[in-house]
């Protein structure tokens, strides 16, 4: 168990570094293989410890195109990584191929179900179709999922889970030569949140497979709603087939700006989730069918609104993020963002 998300993700990625680093000492310059759709929390990992991330663009159903993955394994590769679902878009990496792919190329793969993991089993209970994403597909060596999700947990709790435990030794850090004694740990904090995980393991239990099951079928029934409430209007669409309780928003209309929509829907009382060119929804507890029928007439009048005048695209978010989306060198924004971070903290 781990304090959150970014701590699986970044064990996991510790774990295969070190691993690399005993069974392959010849590669200088590991790199893992991911869409560009995996989490930035992986990329915080590659930072910490020294990776590269090889990006694979997706395809108009926002899953990774398969041919661009293989062309991207080198005699670098340590790591494939998929996720189950990604964030962005609530879509299903074809992780039944990159299983496939990774028992070809003897390379470990983890499925980063971080958001999915308290969510998918549960749908494939009630009957939806959800391919395979798990350690039934055998080329699958790792996975992340997080209890305070969709687990229902308090924040933060989550679980880093291997295939073996050959695997999970590379995760745990020992020292011997501390005067103070012997020290080992099997994660990133020492001192570790033990009241969050014991309240998430207490919530599990009272909430067991039936309690998970309701809740599931009723977020399901919200999200159906809601998805073909937005592709139900002209000026919108829901890219890709979402599999679970998450989805985006994206304009299909040039003089529709997403993110002037988004101020709108702000006014109205939503908080919308800016994405680079889309809004992400993720349907929680407190939604209902009737909080589906107000998003999507508050919608339709937040496009009517943003068509009728233009000058909406060149304020607020909408005007920021235009501006974002036209800078070339993205080293600038990521400048933007510490300056940011760094306001914050300054007293």
């Amino acid at each position: 168990v781990t304090s959150g998300g970014t701590e699986s993700i970044l064990m996991a990625m510790k774990t295969y570094r070190d691993r690399a680093r005993k069974l392959l000492p010849h590669i200088r310059h590991p790199e893992v293989v991911a869409p560009v759709t995996i989490h930035p929390a992986f990329e915080k990992a590659a930072a910490y410890f020294n990776l590269k991330i090889v990006h694979v663009p997706t395809e108009q159903d926002c899953r990774p195109n398969m041919h661009c993955y293989r062309e991207s394994i080198t005699s670098n590769t340590i790591l494939l990584l998929g996720s189950a679902p990604q964030y962005p878009h609530g879509v299903l990496d074809p992780i039944q191929l990159l299983s496939d792919l990774a028992l070809e190329k003897g390379l470990p793969l983890h499925v980063d179900a971080c958001f999915g993991g308290f969510m998918l089993p549960w749908l494939e209970k009630l009957g939806y179709e959800i391919p395979p994403f798990d350690f039934r597909l055998p080329g699958v060596t790792s996975m992340s999922a997080d209890i305070h999700k969709y687990g229902l947990g308090i924040k933060g709790a989550s679980v880093v889970l291997y295939r073996s435990s050959e695997l999970r030794r590379h995760q745990i850090f020992a020292y011997a030569e501390w005067p103070g004694g012997l020290f080992g740990s099997p994660s990133m904090a020492g001192t570790r949140p033990g009241g969050n995980l014991a309240a998430s393991w207490a919530i599990m239990q009272v909430m067991g497979q039936d309690g998970y099951m309701e809740v599931s079928r009723r977020l399901m029934e919200v999200t159906k709603a809601m998805v073909e409430g937005v592709r139900s209007l002209e000026d919108l669409e829901v890219p890709g087939s979402p599999v679970m309780t998450a989805f985006s928003i994206r304009s299909r209309n040039p003089q529709v700006d997403i993110f002037a929509v988004a101020d709108v829907m702000d006014s109205k009382g939503w908080k919308m989730e800016r994405q680079m060119d889309t809004l992400h929804c993720s349907v929680l507890p407190s939604h209902t069918l009737e909080s589906a029928k107000q998003l999507v007439e508050d919608l339709s009048l937040s496009c009517q609104a943003v068509k009728s005048d233009p000058s909406l695209r060149k304020k607020g978010s909408a005007g920021m993020y235009g501006m974002v989306a036209k800078i070339p060198d993205k080293s600038i924004v990521k400048d933007f963002i510490v300056e940011f971070f760094d306001a914050v903290y300054t007293l």
